[in-house]
């Protein structure tokens, strides 16, 4: 694999990070419901960090030597979870981020193939902390 596919998959994983954080937050600020105040709160962690690791993809695209994308159109084209426009039932909103947060998981895998076939291990490390933290989230929206 060569450097260019790596910098593809990172820049897919960006997009889809950032709709998974962008979904969270839609969530945290529309959950309603008797255990509000909890899943307001999951919400509002889950999308903190999620959006606190989007500066640190964006930064190993630009160290691999390519442009990050920024523009909202761009992310829609890349992005591999759906966009939500409706305001679901609380519990089909942790079902929803579960299986998104499921499809970025195996985009970081991917990409951490990827990045190993091309010997850019400061990038393994990077992706398997990212895959470390989403599979601890994947167990805990599988709880709820």
């Amino acid at each position: 694999m060569d450097k260019e596919q790596l910098i593809e998959r990172l820049k897919t994983a960006l997009a889809t990070s950032f709709s998974l954080y962008l979904k969270a937050h839609n969530y945290h600020w529309n959950v309603t419901g008797p255990n509000f105040a909890q899943y307001h709160e999951f919400f509002g962690q889950f999308y903190t960090e999620v959006w606190e690791s989007l500066d640190t993809t964006a930064e190993e695209i630009r160290k691999l030597g390519s442009f990050t994308p920024g523009a909202m159109s761009r992310y829609l084209e890349l992005s591999q979870i759906e966009d939500e426009t409706m305001i679901p039932e609380t519990q089909m909103m942790f079902t929803r981020l579960s299986n998104d947060n499921d499809i970025l998981i195996r985009l970081l895998y991917e990409a951490r193939i990827a990045a190993d076939e091309c010997g850019c291990f400061g990038v393994v490390n990077y992706l398997e902390d990212r895959i470390s933290i989403h599979e601890k989230h994947a167990w805990m929206l599988k709880s709820f």
